[in-house]
């Protein structure tokens, strides 16, 4: 079985270059590239209408990671001291009352500017989602903007009052099919590219984040997950063999044979009858091996046997109402309870020699027939229609044995 590694696609590995950029992917960069194009003349007629970008004020700091210590906590700041007569200074709000530093703790802060005036470093805490700031828009950032429109290549959002791009490869984990049902929303985001020189292009990107939640949620599914548990997840991805189900940061798969009680043959159409993508389903973690990476789940375990209810209430010998489902050229399957058939073989259609099914049985003609014999090994129970009937002279003793 494929491990969930074979199922999520790897984000992009982002760095600084000296053009204020993270590298990206070939793919990913023509992908901007024709947005890019596509925008291009709407930005030209808006051109005339926006103020002229301005350039970036040149700061000390840039946004290095620098460790220090906390030599104080207020009410509305946390100040740090990095060395000699350097000072940082960040909000007290990007800290939960849980969560805030001691004083005389390391903290690890993010350095935004340094404000000269005051002589100090204007930091953030690593990660925190911060307010957009034109001046202070750099690589790896992260930040929230409004999602105002979508094209063919990704989304068009808005950040500190300047256009922005995310391609559809950045957006979600998975493929999505219809980007406008994000307009309008505002998403949490790293900034991937800024071009200050030109039209003052700014790249986005959630797989880090996206990535980085998955990853932690799967590190705590591995610690508390184990088998036996039922769970819900997301049925993710369908294949002929199965359906991948995401329950929060890892993916297990359900098999054919996992699906349903009924047989079910291998193929995505088949297993769409029972699963659609997007569904939230109810599993069970039948096998665990982390060290493969793999997670096999079942939803038939969870769901009454059919063949088990309907064979604990009848016997051999008694007579059952059901309907025609097919007719084959060995004879005909009958369902005697919803999910539960059983074949009458053409020997026991009729006393008479039958040369097809179709000169006794139609598609979905309800008939009487009697159980002869249920296997509940290979789940199957033999019908017959001609011993519902009374035999001719001479058949009975004929058929008897056969």
């Amino acid at each position: 079985m494929p491990g969930p590694e074979n199922t999520t696609e790897r984000a992009d590995t982002i760095g600084e270059t000296s053009t204020t950029a993270h590298h990206l992917s070939p793919e990913v960069e023509a992908e901007i590239e024709a947005a890019m194009a596509d925008l291009a003349k709407e930005e030209e007629a808006a051109d005339s209408h926006k103020p002229k970008i301005r350039g970036p004020r040149v700061v000390q700091a840039g946004r290095e990671h620098r460790t220090g210590h906390v030599v104080s906590v207020g009410p509305t700041d946390i100040f740090v001291e990095f060395g000699p007569k350097e000072l940082g200074v960040l909000d007290r709000t990007q800290f939960q009352e849980d969560e805030l530093p001691k004083v005389g703790s390391e903290l690890e802060v993010v350095v935004n500017r340094y404000d000269p005036a005051e002589s100090l470093y204007l930091c953030a805490r690593p990660g925190t989602v911060q307010k957009a700031d034109w001046e202070m828009l750099q690589p790896g950032q992260t930040l929230e903007a409004v999602v105002t429109g979508s094209n063919k290549g990704g989304l068009e959002l808005e950040v500190a009052g300047h256009r922005a791009f995310m391609p559809a490869s950045q957006v979600s984990l998975d493929r999505i099919n219809d980007l406008s049902k994000f307009i309008g929303e505002k998403l949490t985001c790293t900034v991937s590219r800024v071009d200050r020189a030109g039209k003052g292009n700014i790249v986005l990107s959630r797989r880090d984040l996206l990535n980085a939640e998955r990853a932690e949620k799967a590190g705590k599914l591995r610690e508390t997950l184990k088998e036996g548990d039922v769970v819900e997840g997301t049925v993710r991805k369908i294949m002929p063999f199965g359906a991948f189900i995401d329950l929060g940061g890892i993916d297990g798969l359900v098999h054919v044979s996992d699906l349903a009680h009924d047989r079910i043959h291998m193929g995505e159409r088949n297993v769409e009858r029972y699963v659609k993508e997007g569904e939230t389903v109810r599993v069970q973690v039948l096998k665990i091996d982390w060290e493969a990476n793999r997670l096999s789940l079942g939803i038939k375990q969870l769901m009454d046997d059919p063949f088990q209810t309907t064979t604990a209430d009848i016997a051999e010998g008694a007579d059952l109402t059901g309907r025609v489902t097919k007719i084959m050229e060995f004879g005909a399957f009958i369902e005697v309870a919803p999910g539960v058939e059983g074949l009458v073989h053409i020997s026991e259609l009729d006393w008479r020699r039958v040369g097809k099914v179709e000169e006794v049985l139609k598609q979905d003609e309800i008939i009487t027939v009697k159980v002869l014999k249920i296997d509940p090994e290979s789940r199957r129970i033999s019908l017959s229609l001609k011993q519902t009937k009374e035999p001719p002279a001479g058949a009975e003793a004929h058929s008897e044995g056969g």
